[in-house]
């Protein structure tokens, strides 16, 4: 599946040509990745950043505070035309947030004020990979006080750069090697999860290869019996045709 990077940032007034001109950029760049935005559906420099990514032929995603589109348009004054997708949460606009960080899998910080130290508040705790566009004003370029402030590890890890292109293939670089199986967002290497540690030298009953102790992509249980599998495309097959396979280990 395609990344998703959500972009949190100043939604207000007043923000300068210059601040918005680079979350487009910000924008351009992600679908120039490859990967999927994701935005709190508001304006302002998220807004941008859509408008970007819209203009390189990317897909954007909205996490709106309303219920349906009337309430989201009128109530909320927020934009539609720059989103593929709205999702119609019904939290408002604090509740919303921990929607737009648990469905990003990094999150990028430019500019804000009270509403993105609560997104980067909820993507720290959890532990998310997070990138810092600075100079970009507001709390963007206070996180690093913030966080020594806070004096707390939760694994999360935070890269800061001025550089919307060279942020983005940063934050792509250190997730692609080393985040994107982080104990804080990926339930295995949580000790208070055994359930979820495969027996060693378990066979993916797929492709036949043996899956070694907590590397399965996947897992299935039928009845009393729990398989697991070496890929995300063993597992669809599995789904497609589960009884082929299951006969397959009886005979």
């Amino acid at each position: 599946m395609k990344l998703k990077i959500g972009v949190m940032g100043g939604a207000g007034d007043g923000i300068l040509d210059a601040d918005l001109e680079r979350a487009g950029q910000l924008g351009e760049a992600i679908a120039d990745a490859k990967c999927i935005v994701i935005t709190g559906a508001c304006p302002g420099l998220p807004l941008a950043a859509a408008k970007g990514a819209c203009r390189r032929g990317g897909t954007v995603i909205g996490i709106s505070p309303a219920l349906s589109l009337d309430e989201h348009a009128y109530h909320y004054g927020s934009p539609t035309l720059a989103h593929d997708v709205l999702i119609f949460t019904g939290s408002g606009l604090m509740g919303r947030e921990v929607v737009n960080i648990r469905s990003s899998d990094m999150i990028v910080i430019v500019g804000g004020s009270s509403g993105t130290l609560g997104e980067l508040a909820i993507a720290y705790d959890e532990g998310k990979l997070i990138g810092v566009l600075t100079g970009s004003g507001g709390i963007s370029d206070m996180v690093e006080t913030i966080l020594e402030t806070c004096n707390k590890e939760t694994g999360a890890r935070v890269l800061y750069n001025d550089d919307p292109v060279q942020l983005v293939n940063n934050l792509l670089d250190v997730y692609r090697k080393e985040h994107f199986r982080h104990p804080s967002v990926f339930c295995r290497g949580n000790d208070d999860e055994p359930m979820l540690n495969e027996v060693e030298g378990k066979r993916d009953i797929v492709c036949g290869m043996t899956v070694p102790a907590g590397k399965a992509a996947a897992r299935r249980k039928r009845k009393s019996a729990e398989f697991v599998f070496c890929s995300l495309r063993c597992a669809e097959k599995f789904d497609e045709q589960p009884s082929h396979y299951l006969e397959s280990t009886t005979t």
